[in-house]
């Protein structure tokens, strides 16, 4: 076909229009990526993401570290006087209750905005349905659930916290071809290279903190903070430790006035330990121990009470077997490395006492992708 030719056909055909279904999950999803830059940083708030839009970007904003300002207020601060007559998409129902700052939704109003697209409702009892109630109200159109999937599975640990009183749970293992994490000896760095071991970095920066056991605590004496990475923050660090057994002179001990450090423990711990782990500034958190270990959803709602909402597991094998036979995990992140240790080898889950494999927990493949010579996948409880 000739330029003129084509130039006449194209010319021949309507013009587009726009669909404006199209042009909301658009900015939905923006709204979407700038909620997930607060992940870890934001509890007990949710990471919101808030975009104001009149034919072009007006404002842009995302819960800040501590939960404020809110998403909206950030947005509407940089829209200024433009917001009026504009449409605002929040990835989360704008808030109707008077707090630490004023309601969001009250902010959208005096604003001018003329339309508000939400993805999800806010389950907490003090807004549930009243945000969007009071946008109505004052004349606002409101469009609600675009991308309300993909909004869940970005504020999942928010919405567990506030209706099931849990946070949610990562756990990460890393391991052999044949599903071991050490030799016979004790030896396991490094059995992922260095991509991988990024990529923790990068997952405990997503999350607001990191746990282990008193066994990797004593074994391996991590700092569990994010290193490398230009880290705004760092991760509260948290040791399940019935009896205080961890030494204060550990490198979480030594640190803990710097970055937070939790310890969980049953009330058998020891005066003097309790003492000497009060003396480096770390929490000290007392649970009921009726058994050899300390029950871990008591211990996880303990942690919700206390406003978290995204916990990565970096345990051994035991605290990783409580996890999942209590059915407390909601994602796991396999990191697996091309390596074979042999049946002495430690094994990456200790045991779940399984009598028939239907009993056996399953999950569901959600990404994988190659971290140079190791592989990670993501996976999703059933």
């Amino acid at each position: 076909m000739t330029s003129t030719a084509l130039s006449a056909n194209c010319a021949r055909r309507p013009a587009r229009k726009s669909d404006p279904a199209v042009s909301d999950a658009a900015h939905m999803a923006h709204a979407l990526r700038l909620g997930a830059r607060g992940l870890g940083a934001t509890w007990p708030n949710p990471a919101v993401g808030c975009v104001i839009v009149n034919d072009t970007v007006l404002g842009r904003g995302w819960t800040q570290p501590g939960g404020r300002p809110h998403a909206e207020t950030m947005a509407l601060a940089q829209a200024g006087a433009a917001a009026r007559g504009a449409t605002a998409y929040v990835t989360l129902e704008p808030c109707s209750h008077h707090g630490k700052t004023p309601p969001c939704a009250e902010a959208l109003i005096a604003a001018g905005v003329a339309r508000v697209v939400t993805a999800l409702t806010d389950p907490d009892p003090r807004v549930s349905g009243r945000g969007h109630a009071m946008l109505r109200a004052a004349g606002l159109e409101v469009t609600e659930d675009v991308l309300a999937a993909e909004a869940r599975a970005a504020n999942a640990g928010f919405l567990k916290r506030v209706t099931q009183g849990l946070p949610l749970v990562t756990l990460k293992m890393a391991a052999t071809l044949d599903g071991r994490t050490a030799t016979s000896s004790g030896e396991s760095r490094w059995i992922t290279g260095p991509e991988a071991r990024r990529a923790v970095h990068a997952l405990r920066l997503s999350h607001d903190a990191v746990l282990v056991g008193s066994g990797t605590a004593r074994a391996d004496d991590p700092d569990l903070t994010v290193r490398d990475m230009g880290a705004p923050r760092q991760p509260l660090r948290l040791v399940i430790d019935s009896r205080l057994s961890h030494s204060p002179d550990s490198r979480l001990g030594r640190s803990a006035r710097a970055v937070p450090v939790w310890l969980l423990h049953g009330p058998k711990a020891p005066a003097a330990a309790r003492a000497a782990w009060g003396a480096t500034g770390a929490r000290l958190i007392e649970l009921p121990n009726p058994g050899p270990h300390l029950p871990m959803r008591d211990a996880l709602q303990a942690l919700a009470a206390e406003g978290l909402t995204r916990i990565l597991c970096e345990g051994g094998a035991t605290l990783a077997a409580q996890l999942v036979a209590q059915d407390l995990v909601d994602h796991l992140v396999l990191h697996s490395a091309g390596a074979l240790i042999g049946a002495e080898g430690t094994p990456v889950l200790g045991p779940l006492a399984l009598a028939r494999l239907a009993e056996a927990p399953r999950w569901r493949r959600i990404s994988q992708r190659v971290l140079g010579p190791d592989i990670e996948t993501t996976w999703q409880r059933v």
